[in-house]
């Protein structure tokens, strides 16, 4: 399978293909925490692992992104179905309290992800990473009040020419935003979607964090609804006119892809299948 992945600090093209065993055992020996149970993330939230859903906590999401070929990075959480025919990555910014009293507005906010192009993917070819070009919303920026969610889906182009799309949501909080991306084959992607929102259901902020307690005196996020989407920091940082020390970096990775064929996930499946009662 080949999945597309848009988060932080992701690398390149990597491909499993003639399956690596060592990898493969690797992945087999992470600590999967097996449905039904309750998934903790960075002590700010939790979410709900139904029966047939699969949870890893920091530790092992750093391994499990790392066995893929990504930098290790801590701070992320893996949810999804047993079947692996998603899942989705979730990680806290401590930003502060973000105002939803935005206007959102699509088009300009295109037109601002299209201009980052350049200097994200001078900063990406330094690296020696390829370029990535945003070609427009799969699913425009839209924020439900009610629940605090602020959703979009954005189709790249990758300097091959092979189109691809990732959908992210934002789940506001009083201290912070927590960013949950989608992983998910293309060709599956508006069902997965489907899935990947109802999991959202089973979301849920710790006392003391959620959303509407707020009060006096909490941090403030420098930054609203739209930055969310254009890349937060980077966004204030052009602002401030230091892109070109700040911005240019940050962009370089928050809208980020990568395909990767995963030969050894087919033998996760059957460990968990034996798992079952």
């Amino acid at each position: 399978m080949r999945y597309v992945l848009g988060m932080l600090l992701i690398w390149p093209l990597v491909v499993w293909g003639q399956a690596d065993s060592a990898a493969a055992t690797a992945l087999k020996n992470l600590a999967w925490q097996v449905g039904p149970t309750e998934g903790r993330i960075a002590d700010k939230a939790t979410i709900k692992v139904p029966e047939g859903h699969v949870f890893l906590d920091a530790t092992n999401t750093r391994r499990f992104l790392e066995l893929q070929g990504n930098p290790p990075v801590d701070g992320h959480y893996m949810f999804g179905p047993q079947t692996l025919d998603w899942f989705a990555v979730f990680t806290f910014k401590p930003s502060g309290y973000v105002k939803d009293d935005e206007k959102i507005d699509p088009d300009a906010l295109l037109k601002s992800l299209k201009e980052s192009d350049g200097p994200g993917n001078e900063e990406r070819k330094r690296l020696g990473m390829p370029a990535i070009y945003t070609d427009g919303w799969v699913v425009p920026p839209h924020y439900d009040a009610q629940s605090k969610r602020l959703e979009w889906g954005l189709r790249l182009k990758a300097e091959n020419g092979k189109s691809v799309a990732n959908y992210t949501s934002r789940l506001l909080g009083r201290s912070g935003v927590m960013s949950a991306i989608l992983v998910s084959d293309l060709d599956a992607l508006t069902a997965n979607t489907q899935d990947f929102k109802a999991s959202l259901n089973q979301f849920d902020y710790v006392s003391g964090e959620k959303y509407a307690e707020f009060k006096q005196g909490d941090k403030i996020a420098e930054y609203g609804l739209a930055a969310l989407i254009v890349g937060g920091a980077a966004a204030v940082a052009t602002k401030k006119g230091f892109w070109a020390v700040i911005g240019g970096f940050l962009a370089a990775f928050w809208k980020v892809i990568v395909g990767v064929a995963i030969a050894a996930m087919a033998g996760l499946r059957s460990i968990f299948k034996r798992n079952k009662p």
